[in-house]
């Protein structure tokens, strides 16, 4: 077991479990948000979110390359507001939000590893027709090696109903 996972160990209180939840720009995103936000509410628990923007392509001037990564930063800002929202609606308190710019399955592991306060990562699973999933696969693949905690994989075309019934 690594250090890091030890010290969660020895600060962890029973009951108390912060859910991570890395949202995109989907709606299966936000489903998941919702379900990290039932289940906490329902345990005591807290949410954080987590959006990971990609660097810019376009590295030719200097200036544009900054700009561009101030607007993807913006952008990214921007959900995590709105989402925040919704879970505060739910959880009655703020969720704490993080941007971390990079390879989106390598930062979410790196922001695992540098927190002390993360329980469960949740994903949310786009309907398998919409073609997206492969940050689920990565991350799937990578549970037998560096991902050091549950990961809770929240179809995207759940109710809010059904969400209730599960949390």
């Amino acid at each position: 077991m690594n250090k890091s996972r030890d010290a969660r160990n020895k600060d962890h209180v029973a009951g108390q479990i912060t859910f991570l939840v890395c949202v995109a720009h989907d709606d299966h995103s936000a489903v998941a948000a919702r379900f990290a936000a039932m289940r906490a509410q329902n345990s005591g628990g807290a949410v954080a979110l987590l959006h990971v923007t990609q660097p810019p392509e376009f590295q030719h001037w200097a200036a544009v390359g900054e700009r561009m990564r101030e607007e993807t930063r913006e952008d990214a800002q921007a959900l995590l507001d709105q989402l925040a929202g919704e879970v505060e609606a739910l959880l009655h308190f703020k969720p704490t939000l993080h941007i971390r710019e990079g390879s989106i399955g390598e930062e979410i592991i790196a922001h695992i590893e540098q927190s002390e306060t993360i329980d469960l990562l949740v994903v949310g699973a786009a309907p398998p027709d919409d073609g997206h999933g492969s940050l689920i696969s990565w991350l799937a693949g990578q549970l037998a090696g560096r991902l050091n905690i549950p990961l809770v994989v929240v179809p995207g075309n759940l109710s809010d109903q059904q969400l209730r019934d599960l949390t």
